[in-house]
């Protein structure tokens, strides 16, 4: 976010018996097309929910399926900064707080 602030997903969560009786915990993202930011970079984006939808998306009113539509949209670009990072990113194997340095770009 431009401010810093942190900042939630739109998400599914669902605990369910799997064979053999397993509890298994499963979760799910939810994106939406890109906004003009994100574009350059891929189709879709993650639901960022703004901060006054979160009561709506955490509480009981996110049953609805009118009000949920409302918050499944891309969020507002001019709200957010982006930043070249390195290509560890893309691996779920590479962890750790120096993903998110600002990688230097060669414009040769």
């Amino acid at each position: 976010m431009r401010d810093e602030r942190p900042f939630g997903f739109a998400g599914l969560w669902e605990r369910w018996e799997g064979e053999g009786g397993e509890v298994i915990n499963s979760g799910a993202i939810l994106t939406t097309e890109a906004n003009e930011a994100l574009r350059p970079v891929h189709d879709r984006m993650p639901v960022i929910l703004h901060p006054d939808d979160y009561e709506l998306w955490l509480g009981g009113s996110a049953r609805e399926l009118d009000l949920v539509k409302e918050v499944l949209r891309p969020y507002p670009a001019v709200e957010m900064v982006g930043y070249p990072v390195g290509s560890g990113v893309n691996s779920p194997r590479n962890q750790g707080a120096g993903l998110l340095e600002r990688a230097t770009v060669n414009s040769a």
